[in-house]
């Protein structure tokens, strides 16, 4: 969960903060019961069924729908990927570290990292890092913001503005990721968690939905104090450029330092996620199920595809593309996706869990309508903002 605090998170909050203030704040939190409600599928079909999305998706609508699943989850993957590295070269650039060296750098150090042979030690190292997020929250502390001003703006939703509903899809879809979704399955298989698990692991995702959701809010604040807290506010086009505004608040030393160890935390947690996401994607459409627990001469398919990713994808961004729009335009693909991912996800949850996961009638009668309203706003807000 601490991976859905990433680049593509920062970005789009920041954003957010610094266009509208406050505005987005009331759906921050309206995302959190539907992550939860969202991952929490995954931990019943992956418990319930000993199968990854994919395999599921293969076994009940064939290999034609596995494949189709398996390209928009990569390209998602791709888009993320570019994101969470464009951020660590940002956060490079700041210190006066060129993009290229940080690049191989980044690469060479989570490769190895990954090639350890031990999902345990990997997610230890995750969340270690991810710690890191929480530097926001002081962040968005120290800002110091005037609470009149942001009660006064939570009512303000200018749902009619294009630009607004642009950066609400943004913010939908760096929380509700399709990556997010396949990855947590996926973990919990190569983790060899059993329906013993279901109760603790139920509980960390909760406790992870409503922590990133928190750290989210907390950079949206700190953006708004910093950047104008209003609509027509700044638009940021690089990763410095959001800094600077940190810097401005808590001056020049303190706020570089907390921003970078901030963005980092999350970036580098979000990169492994969406290799290891792709690697076990890649496997499964070659009809093998890989595993961390192997070393890289007995699986070279899931540590190529793992290497080729990551090199792949750090060319792109030592190519000088602007990564703040990537950004945005990623996240707003993600929340066009959603529609289908969720719906896919809905049906899987109704038709293939055993009788002890089975969801209740009751129970799917509250959940479908939400997931169809979250939805068909994410398709709506992003496909106005884009024509906006």
């Amino acid at each position: 969960m601490l991976a859905d605090t990433e680049t593509g998170s920062v970005i789009a909050a920041a954003q957010g903060g610094a266009h509208w203030g406050y505005r987005l704040l009331p759906l921050l939190a309206l995302l959190i019961p539907v992550l939860y409600l969202v991952q929490e599928l995954t931990i019943r079909l992956a418990l319930g069924t000993g199968m990854s999305y994919g395999e599921l998706v293969r076994r009940r609508w064939g290999p034609a729908a596995s494949r189709l699943s398996a390209a928009l989850l990569l390209i998602s993957c791709l888009g993320a990927l570019a994101t969470q590295l464009g951020g660590l070269a940002g956060v490079g650039q700041l210190f006066g570290i060129p993009v290229w060296r940080t690049m191989c750098l980044l690469c060479a150090l989570i490769f190895a990292m990954v090639c350890t042979g031990s999902y345990r030690s990997v997610e230890r190292t995750a969340i270690c890092l991810g710690v890191f997020e929480l530097a926001f929250l002081a962040e968005a502390w120290l800002a110091r913001p005037e609470p009149g001003q942001m009660l006064a703006q939570l009512g303000q939703l200018p749902l009619g503005n294009h630009d607004f509903l642009l950066l609400a899809a943004a913010n939908i879809g760096t929380c509700i990721m399709p990556w997010t979704i396949c990855y947590q399955q996926s973990a919990m298989l190569d983790k060899g968690l059993t329906l013993d698990d279901l109760k603790p692991a139920r509980l960390d995702t909760l406790l992870g939905a409503i922590l990133c959701q928190v750290i989210t809010a907390g950079i949206l604040i700190a953006a708004a104090v910093a950047f104008g807290q209003g609509a027509g506010g700044q638009s940021l086009d690089a990763i410095p450029e959001i800094a600077g505004g940190f810097t401005r608040l808590l001056g020049p030393a303190g706020g570089k330092l907390l921003f970078a160890l901030a963005l980092s935390g999350g970036a580098l947690v979000a990169t492994i996620v969406v290799c290891l996401t792709s690697a076990w994607t890649l496997g499964e459409l070659a009809g093998q199920r890989e595993s961390l627990e192997k070393r890289p001469l007995e699986a070279p398919w899931f540590y190529g595809s793992f290497a080729i990713m990551l090199a792949g994808t750090g060319v792109l961004v030592s190519s000088g593309i602007n990564l703040v729009k990537l950004s945005i335009a990623t996240a707003v693909a993600n929340a066009l996706l959603l529609p289908a991912m969720l719906g896919g996800l809905y049906w899987l949850a109704c038709r293939e869990l055993p009788p002890p996961l089975r969801l209740s009638r009751r129970y799917r009668m509250v959940l479908g309508p939400i997931l169809l309203l979250l939805a068909g706003f994410s398709l709506y807000a992003g496909m106005m903002g884009s024509l906006g």
